[in-house]
């Protein structure tokens, strides 16, 4: 049953989120952190950075690694299957749909109508993982100093990344 369960809630996931593993995110929280308690809030974070630096995406990172921790093997293959089963089968049926009525009016505004909630998906991301990772003002500032150095410099994300560390290691262990 637990393993049923674990599937349902990725299939849930997969079918309900639209617009990418970003978008994705505040429905997986609400499901593993909230509802079902299989990972704390800073579990999460560490999740989703983790499934960031991991080749593919996001979301199915994420099931792989919570069906691992809850179940194994066999958890991490029911989660990562229930995050993508219903997505290749709707790609898979609408792709024939939307090709045959592609410039339709009905089509175009669906289209319209889903971009504003995707961005509010992600908006709603962002801020829960912002809640979530800033423990205090040094990670703050850590925050705002690689978010300036990302904007105002060419250097790479992965750079921010490992400049960031090395701020935390200087500011934390003073």
């Amino acid at each position: 049953m637990d393993l049923i369960n674990l599937f349902l809630v990725f299939l849930k996931i997969g079918a309900f989120s639209f617009g990418g593993g970003y978008a994705m995110l505040p429905l997986i929280e609400e499901e593993v952190v909230h509802i079902y308690k299989w990972l704390k809030p800073t579990e999460f974070v560490d999740i989703v950075a983790i499934s960031q630096m991991s080749p593919g995406p996001i979301a199915v990172n994420s099931a792989t690694f919570v069906g691992f921790r809850q179940y194994g093997v066999i958890g991490s293959i029911v989660a990562t299957f229930g995050v993508v089963f219903a997505s290749f089968f709707l790609v898979t049926t609408l792709a024939r749909i939307i090709i045959k009525y592609k410039g339709s009016y009905l089509v175009e505004g669906i289209f319209l109508g889903i971009r504003p909630a995707v961005i509010g998906l992600i908006a709603s991301a962002c801020v829960s993982l912002f809640q979530t990772s800033i423990v205090d003002g040094k990670g703050f500032m850590i925050g705002i100093a690689g978010l300036i150095i990302l904007y105002k410099s060419k250097l790479h994300p992965i750079g921010v990344i490992m400049l960031s560390g090395v701020m935390g290691i200087v500011i934390y262990s003073l």
